[in-house]
């Protein structure tokens, strides 16, 4: 009897574990000696774990180019103690967003934080590069 309730409760520990999600590590996927500041229009927002993600159109002031970037952010979890809601950016918001860019060349970006045009109001971005405000 004892070793059917030991096994039980195995195979429900077992049962009732999470499933491990690959994550990257900043350093692997960003390049903080790549730092930016783009000043855009905001096209998509992603609400989602692990990262939510921003999207905006930034104009290339010399070439007139459009190109949209993707923003990472912290996990919605992080972005909500920092004071984020879902509403906080929206599409058609101007803002101005820091951070660091991808590694690869590609328009991918992870962000310190983001400040709205219209309110100057500036949000940590849950950044994996460390609490830089």
């Amino acid at each position: 009897m004892r070793a059917h309730i030991v096994f039980l409760v195995g195979i429900l520990a077992l049962a009732s574990g999470r499933p491990l999600v690959a994550h990257h590590s900043f350093a692997a996927e960003f390049d903080v000696n790549q730092p930016f500041t783009f000043n855009g229009t905001v096209t998509k927002v992603e609400w989602t774990n692990p990262h939510a993600f921003v999207y905006i159109d930034v104009v290339d002031q010399q070439t007139k180019a459009t190109t949209n970037w993707a923003i990472e952010l912290g996990s919605p979890n992080v972005l909500v103690r920092n004071g984020w809601t879902r509403t906080t950016v929206k599409i058609g918001d101007v803002v101005v967003v820091q951070g660091s860019q991808a590694r690869n060349g590609t328009p991918l970006g992870n962000a310190r934080s983001i400040a709205l045009a219209s309110t100057g109001q500036q949000l940590f971005a849950g950044s994996s590069q460390g609490n830089v405000r």
